[in-house]
């Protein structure tokens, strides 16, 4: 039997990254009891981040749909990434809701992504519930955290009635909230707040149940058994197994489906119904070719919803086929069309994402670093081979000017360590908006402003000026002239003179130059970089030549060579890391950095 569409509650939970969303879901669905009490989910924790890297990296990259059953009530639940890099999830997602629940640390407040989420939500007009969320941190200063939100709402509040929202208090790691601050958090209290909540101040979804059906896809997923899931909120109408439907595509052309089989949400599964109808999420195979922003529509009347509008990628990079001498030797996916296909694959389920082939690789250009790096980490895991090069902005023209992104940056630093972070953003003009102490937290924060192209690579170096106590975050806010070309920080490179193994005694020398990437016993090839210079123009180096042993001198008397450990960077920090004559060479088992020209003599042709 299908829901009653009074009873159904569609909601968004939206936040910056770590202010504990997925956490709240976590206990939600506990609570709920959609699982057994000898599950094994019932002992987890970020039930919802099923990928590998999700769970690496401690953060939600795509956006997920689950639903629980309180009472007579169904109420699907939208978990949303809260890292900038991933907004376009939120974006595509948030018109599946009626409501959201905005989670906010209660020591670090609202940060420049739960600006953003909120923006979203509000223009959606989804009804906001707030949570203050990680109230038993010592640092917790709820009163403040409670300003800066009524302050935010004040600034983004697209209705006057937006401005009244309901506050409540939560520890979400530990399954409680409260409608009021708790004198003591200890006590045994559950989620039943925030579940009543959801039911008296959400609205169910409207619903026009007698006119023909019509749902916007908004995600994709797929399987070795069904095939293609297209998954929207159903609009109008019902849908059946065997129904006979229009897909109305992005080019205005309208294609015949069949449905084979509806399917709805519960927990991290999906079951099978007779029908869905209109207010509800569901997943229907049989359509598929259905891409994110089409439309699924009933056969006899194709009407096509608008389509999902995210906003624009802000960095791109090369990727193309791997041209080192190292080439297929990792990798099982190396040629131009193999990734070609594999990039194609992306773009169905990223909104976020733009793929152009420019006749020797691909142009691919995203929100970030990170979601470019979580792109490329997926390919290197599944397989694939191949090169990159140095990120750079996306501009476009506007009234003829061309522009480029601009964002805000927040730095919390300790004070010992602010004149680092100054000298650093000063180098890269940008401007100081804010500096003030937090007490609370023991940190001083700093609000710049700086063009996107200036961010890249600063991450880096100021984790390690500070000694990783530095925390970053930014989000853009908009266009502005292309300003002059920054001048380069970094110092040039040590590079392998020849292609060999490297050894100890050669690497020895080697460090007295900088520092090393990489260790003994190491196979390079000439070209490739090996190394940071402690000058700033790039130095040739012999990593591959042992100690010439003559009747004089045996290897025993020479005695052990010491060498420091090589430094050894992630993906992120080797796009970051990277100039514009310089690629990174990605396969399953190595990331190479090297010289976009091999040769010594055609670098020296190039740069002049």
């Amino acid at each position: 039997m299908a829901q009653d569409p009074t009873k159904i509650r569609n909601i968004a939970i939206i936040a910056h990254v770590d202010h504990g969303k997925t956490t709240m879901v976590d206990g939600l669905l506990k609570q709920s009891h959609t699982f057994r009490d000898n599950q094994a989910e019932m002992s987890q924790e970020l039930i919802m981040d099923s990928g590998d890297q999700e769970r690496e990296r401690g953060i939600t990259i795509t956006a997920k749909v689950t639903a629980v059953q309180h009472g007579d009530y169904r109420i699907n639940i939208i978990d949303t990434p809260g890292h900038a890099d991933f907004s376009g999830e939120v974006e595509r997602t948030l018109n599946m809701a009626d409501g959201c629940l905005l989670i906010v640390d209660a020591q670090e407040g609202p940060m420049p992504q739960t600006k953003f989420v909120l923006e979203k939500a509000l223009e959606n007009e989804l009804v906001p519930i707030v949570i203050i969320n990680k109230i038993d941190k010592p640092g917790a200063r709820i009163a403040e955290v409670e300003d800066e939100l009524a302050d935010l709402f004040l600034e983004l509040a697209v209705h006057e009635n937006q401005l009244h929202y309901p506050v409540y208090y939560a520890i979400g790691r530990e399954g409680k909230a409260w409608s009021s601050i708790p004198s003591n958090t200890d006590e045994a209290v559950n989620l039943d707040s925030i579940f009543d909540a959801i039911i008296e101040k959400i609205p169910a979804p409207k619903v026009e149940l007698d006119k023909p059906f019509q749902m916007l896809v908004t995600a994709l997923s797929w399987d070795s058994y069904k095939g293609k899931y297209a998954i929207g909120r159903i609009t109008r109408g019902r849908v059946r197994a065997g129904d006979q439907v229009a897909l109305c595509k992005k080019d205005g052309s309208i294609t015949k489906n069949k449905v084979e089989l509806v399917f709805m949400s519960r927990g991290v599964s999906k079951y099978e119904v007779d029908e869905g109808v209109a207010g509800d999420i569901v997943q229907l195979t049989g359509v598929g070719s259905a891409q994110i922003g089409e439309t699924v529509a009933d056969a006899n009347s194709p009407e096509a919803l608008p389509t999902i509008e995210v906003e624009a990628p802000t960095l791109r990079i090369y990727l193309g086929p791997n041209t080192s001498p190292f080439k297929g030797k990792e990798g099982e996916f190396n040629t131009s069309r193999q990734i070609a296909e594999r990039l194609h694959k992306e773009l169905e389920t990223s909104v976020g994402l733009q793929v152009e082939d420019n006749g020797i690789g691909f142009t691919v250009a995203g929100r970030g670093e990170l979601h470019l790096g979580v792109l490329i980490e997926s390919m290197r895991r599944e397989g694939y081979e191949f090169e990159v090069g140095r990120p750079q902005v996306v501009t476009h023209f506007e009234n003829n000017l061309e522009v480029e992104p601009v964002e805000e940056v927040i730095v919390e630093v300790p004070a010992e360590h602010v004149g680092t972070v100054q000298m650093e953003f000063g180098q890269r003009r940008a401007v100081l908006k804010e500096q003030f102490a937090s007490p609370s937290k023991g940190v001083t924060k700093l609000v710049y402003t700086m063009p996107t192209r200036a961010l890249l690579g600063i991450r880096n170096v100021l984790m390690t000026n500070t000694k990783g106590t530095v925390v970053m975050n930014s989000i853009v806010k908009g266009y502005e002239p292309l300003g002059q070309p920054l001048e380069q920080l970094r110092n040039g490179v040590l590079i392998a003179y020849e292609t060999g193994t490297t050894m100890p005694y050669s690497l020895e020398t080697a460090e007295a130059r900088g520092t090393l990437f990489i260790g003994p016993a190491v196979q390079v090839y000439a070209g490739q970089i090996i190394g940071l210079n402690t000058r700033r123009e790039d130095m040739e180096i012999n990593v591959c030549k042992a100690k010439h042993l003559t009747n004089m001198r045996s290897k025993s008397s020479d005695g052990v060579v010491q060498l420091t450990p090589p430094t050894i960077f992630s993906l992120e920090q080797c796009l970051d890391f990277i100039e514009n004559d310089e690629l990174l060479e990605v396969t399953p088992k190595n990331l190479r950095l090297r010289k976009r020209e091999l040769d010594p003599n055609a670098r020296k042709r190039a740069n002049k």
